[in-house]
């Protein structure tokens, strides 16, 4: 097995020609072809280069022999590499129910939020989790309920529990959709998301606290993604008046204050 034998498959299931795919990546015809026969081996940028062009990671373009690949195994690869963002495939989701059949709302504690990202499908892990119902919520829809950790949210404190309803399809998420999302790296965040699958196969994060810069994460890197409905806080949130509310109340202050002078000048 070598990258160039695997590139020359790659290539030729995008039915391409050597020229096109040079073309497309900036080569001479005669490089490329260097790589696919095994005549020359591609520098770390090329393999950069290449990795990007056939959206595959680099680990997945070195280490597969993509000859011996049947057409389970391509499915397998591209489920892996790309993930399944329109929630066509079957996702593993564990769910408990109370004895009417009806779902409940899994709450994970922040001591077994660790655990979450390799153990969301688990039933024992699931079955152990506390679980709550809230009535005004559809039936027909799945919720769970996750830990807020940190000050990116605000004015969802660190402390509060998000209930949050599962998300099959991610082409659905609109730009600026509060979600729980949860990744392979970093396991449970709660951000603002917008939308890049079709341009990049990426969601861009983004906090509410504008002292944390936005970041991209690629779908194959998400497990996971929940909508925020609501959240369950220790803390009242600070009252924020606007300008207008300000200016009311300080005109309102005037008149009190006006007629207090008022009343001592009569006395």
């Amino acid at each position: 097995m070598s990258i160039g034998n695997n590139i020359k498959q790659l290539r030729k299931r995008l039915k391409k020609s050597q020229e096109e795919v040079a073309n497309d990546l900036n080569l001479t015809r005669s490089s490329y072809s260097g790589y696919e026969n095994g005549v020359a081996q591609p520098n770390l940028e090329v393999i950069i280069q290449l990795s990007d062009y056939f959206q595959l990671t680099i680990d997945s373009l070195l280490k597969n022999d993509f000859e011996k690949f049947s057409e389970k195994d391509w499915e397998l690869l591209n489920k892996r590499e790309n993930g399944d963002v329109k929630g066509t495939n079957l996702r593993v989701l564990t769910s408990m129910v109370n004895e009417e059949n009806e779902e409940l709302i899994e709450l994970v504690p922040l001591k077994a939020s660790a655990g979450y990202t390799s153990s969301y499908a688990d039933p024992d892990y699931i079955k152990v989790l506390p679980t709550f119902t809230l009535p005004f919520l559809s039936k027909d829809k799945k919720y769970r309920s996750f830990p807020i950790q940190g000050d990116s949210m605000p004015p969802v404190v660190e402390g509060s529990f998000v209930v949050a309803e599962y998300i099959q399809n991610w082409m659905s998420i609109r730009n600026g959709t509060p979600c729980i999302v949860v990744t392979k790296d970093e396991g449970i965040v709660f951000k603002v998301v917008h939308n890049f699958i079709e341009t990049n196969q990426c969601f861009q994060l983004c906090s509410t606290n504008t002292f944390y810069e936005p970041y991209m994460v690629h779908v194959k890197d998400i497990v996971e993604m929940w909508k925020f409905v609501n959240y369950i806080s220790p803390q009242l949130p600070d009252v924020q008046m606007d300008t207008k509310e300000i200016s009311s109340t300080l005109k309102s202050l005037q008149k009190e204050v006006y007629a207090l002078k008022n009343t001592w000048t009569k006395s």
